[in-house]
């Protein structure tokens, strides 16, 4: 299979369908021209383990997908620890009303962002070379996001911690991992004030090869 090719254009439509996602060829075609820069420039600077076209669709794709349903139109998304843009350019992609702002603590990784941005033609989204640690600093981002998202977790208590101070009023935190251990959920509810969030945990299946994944839903009580 090759990136860009009939077939992976219908394994993208077909597996976004599963998960309740109506995409055309359209965005298809704006993620085929993604993975080829994304599979271009891993060749120079790492980018991603991941670079079997299927497993791009599939792992890359298809996954910055399933978190659409909790995104509203129209608001201000801010996606933590961006790495090669999954799931804040996807996303923009299929919500092009979202206001994107990408963050990374790699400086070329910030580079191949600012590329995509500009090849695919994209508005309202911008990428900062930042941690979110330092974004807290500047005044005129914290309480200002919708929506943070973020799939680079090593810490999911840190993550909800550093997220909070940028979330704007009864805003939404979403943390995507592969599974949830129950340690990792007590954790964190011990670091929140019982009427500070409102915590969901949503799993579901990746399409077509059905690996687990998982999506911490935290939305802010005031």
């Amino acid at each position: 299979m090759e990136i860009g090719s009939r077939e992976w254009q219908h394994l993208i439509i077909d597996g976004a369908q599963q998960l309740g996602i109506a995409i055309d060829k359209r965005i298809s075609a704006m993620f085929a021209a993604y993975a080829a820069e994304l599979i271009h420039w891993n060749r120079k600077i790492n980018l991603t383990a991941i670079t079997d076209p299927r497993d791009i669709a599939i792992k890359h794709f298809l996954d910055s997908l399933a978190p659409a349903q909790f995104i509203p139109d129209r608001v201000r998304l801010l996606d933590i620890g961006s790495g090669a843009g999954f799931p804040g350019i996807p996303l923009k992609i299929f919500k092009p009303s979202l206001s994107v702002l990408l963050i990374d603590g790699t400086r070329k990784k910030v580079h191949f962002l600012k590329h995509m941005i500009r090849s695919l033609g994209l508005d309202r989204i911008e990428a900062l070379h930042i941690r979110a640690e330092n974004l807290v600093h500047h005044p005129a981002l914290t309480c200002n996001f919708n929506v943070i998202i973020s799939r680079a977790l090593s810490d999911l208590t840190f993550f909800v911690e550093v997220a909070t101070s940028l979330l704007a009023r009864q805003g939404t935190i979403l943390a995507m991992k592969g599974e949830v251990a129950q340690n990792e959920l007590r954790a964190l509810g011990a670091t929140m004030a019982p009427d500070q969030f409102m915590l969901d945990v949503v799993h579901y299946n990746l399409p077509i090869d059905h690996h687990q994944r998982a999506v911490v839903i935290l939305k802010a009580l005031d």
